[in-house]
């Protein structure tokens, strides 16, 4: 028997976000990132017919993410875990959520658009087998001017 108790990890909820979602995703964006996402960003994702999810653990959110499928591509906008929750391996199972999702919308290629100074993000892309495609220069604000964004693909 083991002195080390066993950790068991708590069952996650994905459900698509609504509107009353967005002021606790919008909280949790504004905690996170220096430039975040907009109210009128995660408004319209739900409003449209973009694939806008929450990650619930326990009753509380962990994570969220956004993204859009047209004919058979898709393109993920936006995935977040709280940071108190990462490195648990939530981005993971949100990722494959939305693989699946997107699948079943008809989907067969997702892209996505990472900050090269987002080490986290390459690694979970790199995790699911991502490959550069391209590079758009000055995209992203950054705290110095603009930062280029690394441009990834993958079939799903």
């Amino acid at each position: 028997m083991s002195a080390v108790p066993e950790i068991r990890p708590v069952p996650l909820a994905f459900r698509p976000m609504g509107e009353a979602d967005v002021d606790a995703v919008l909280a949790a964006e504004q905690r996170m990132y220096p430039f975040p996402w907009t109210r009128g960003n995660f408004v319209d994702s739900v409003r449209s017919a973009y694939r806008a999810w929450v990650c619930e653990a326990a009753g509380e959110l962990v994570g969220y993410a956004v993204v859009t499928v047209t004919l058979d591509e898709a393109q993920l906008l936006n995935i977040s875990v709280v940071p108190e929750r990462r490195r648990q391996r939530l981005g993971v199972a949100l990722m494959e959520h939305l693989m699946a999702d997107a699948r079943r919308q008809g989907a067969k290629q997702l892209f996505l658009e990472v900050r090269p100074s987002n080490a986290a993000g390459l690694a979970l892309y790199a995790h699911f087998g991502f490959h550069r495609i391209g590079r758009r220069r000055d995209y992203y604000p950054a705290e110095t001017g603009r930062e280029d964004a690394i441009v990834m693909a993958r079939v799903i």
